[in-house]
């Protein structure tokens, strides 16, 4: 993060975790918030048969996957906004953070989604005012690396 100083307090945890959890599409994915830090951004998804893509060996559908890191990815780039962005007047900065979007996605599908739970995490790359770069991993229940990305997510 290039503020090393900012401490991400109890309050804004709870304005990420509301803003992740007003997105409908995570809900219908099932998606669970994990840790939300300014170092990095923790996810989990639990398997349910709606989100398998090859019915033959029940794998995770490689959507869900790319959805998942995106998510993920993305909310570590909310919480660097509010980093680069803590000296802003409140309606200011609500302005900015409302932009947040994602600009570019590649996923590197490594090895097929099999597990009950899924865990993505993300840490920052960089964090400027106005583009935040992310790396993004997601790993099965047995540890499993399943697929890696990097995001570049509009935040200002």
């Amino acid at each position: 993060m290039s503020e090393s100083s900012f401490v991400l307090t109890a309050e804004l945890q709870q304005a990420v975790s509301s803003f992740f959890q007003r997105i409908p599409f995570n809900q219908v994915l099932g998606i669970e918030l994990g840790e939300l830090s300014s170092e990095q951004v923790t996810m989990h998804l639990p398997m349910k048969p709606e989100l398998i893509g090859n019915f033959v060996h029940g794998i995770l559908h490689g959507g869900v996957i790319s959805s998942l890191l995106d998510v993920c990815g993305g909310a570590m780039a909310l919480i660097g906004a509010f980093a680069n962005h803590q000296n802003l007047p409140s309606s200011e900065r609500l302005m900015r953070l409302s932009k947040l979007g994602t600009i570019d996605l590649r996923i590197d599908y490594l090895r097929p989604g099999r597990g009950q739970r899924f865990t993505a995490t993300a840490l920052p790359l960089r964090s400027g005012n106005k583009v935040a770069v992310v790396r993004m991993e997601l790993h099965s229940d047995d540890g499993t690396l399943v697929a890696v990305g990097t995001g570049t997510y509009l935040c200002g």
